[in-house]
């Protein structure tokens, strides 16, 4: 006898999969741009901040693939962590003083980066998807 099946992973969450796989380097473009062109950029802390992204975007993409599978505290996870980003994006577009190319950088990337985690956030709680995730 064999068991049977989970529930089969509905197109929302593979879409939302997808989303979230196409904001994360467009997000990482805008906050490595922030660091480069910043007045202080020290290259120690251009290495630095360099480091953490890579070890940021393994975490999210290691969520990712565990969302997918269907773990409900990934989801929960990575909607934690896309809310901050969006709020992060938000709130520097304003606030930080850039040059115009660094300026249209960050905006393009943060503003499209933004909105595609925010319909991978919407995509991962509507109703066939909630009922996906049981791990």
């Amino acid at each position: 006898m064999t068991e049977p099946d989970g529930p089969t992973r509905p197109e929302d969450v593979d879409t939302a999969f997808w989303l979230w796989v196409v904001a994360l380097p467009l997000l990482v473009t805008g906050f490595l741009t922030d660091v480069v062109t910043a007045p202080t950029g020290v290259p120690v802390v251009i290495a630095f901040a360099v480091y953490l992204v890579i070890i940021v975007v393994a975490v999210v993409i290691t969520f990712l693939v565990l969302m997918r599978a269907g773990y409900r505290w990934a989801r929960t996870v990575l909607t934690a962590g896309g809310l901050s980003s969006i709020m992060y994006v938000a709130v520097n577009l304003f606030v930080t003083e850039r040059s115009e190319i660094a300026a249209l950088v960050y905006a393009v990337t943060g503003i499209f980066g933004a909105v595609l985690t925010a319909g991978g956030i919407y995509l991962l709680h509507r109703r066939d998807s909630h009922a996906y995730f049981t791990r």
